[in-house]
């Protein structure tokens, strides 16, 4: 469990560097056990971070690549809708962005909308024949 430990450390340090900023935007950090399962949006990036636990790192998706992935302009809110109803593609494409990259533990890194398209795809039920 200290891999989640560092995790949930390396959220922590993220989250508290931009509330520290001086006129910065303010964040409201979860509590510890909201970490694990939680993804949020950072306005400053204008992205969508969520953390993976065994990596120890966050993963990043920016609102560009949900623009792709949804076809339409979207809101921080459809973003979070949309990771939260494909979050198996999300995470299955962070493990292989890992896996293909050899990215270190605690390194944090982002996903292209073409990275969560790939196993959207190879997700979808295949019909006989196939």
């Amino acid at each position: 469990m200290v891999v989640a430990a560092v995790a949930v450390a390396a959220c922590e340090r993220a989250l508290v560097h931009y509330d520290d900023t001086p006129g910065g935007p303010e964040l409201a950090i979860p509590a510890r056990s909201d970490l694990k399962d939680q993804a949020i949006w950072r306005t400053d990036i204008d992205a969508l971070l969520f953390l993976i636990d065994e990596h120890a790192a966050f993963c990043a998706v920016h609102r560009r690549a949900f623009r792709t992935l949804l076809g339409s302009e979207p809101t921080p809110e459809d973003c979070l809708n949309y990771f939260g109803d494909f979050e198996h593609a999300f995470r299955a494409a962070a493990n292989s962005k890992i896996a293909q990259n050899g990215l270190s533990a605690g390194k944090s890194f982002h996903l292209t909308s073409r990275d969560v398209a790939r196993k959207l795809i190879e997700s979808e039920p295949k019909e006989q024949g196939e």
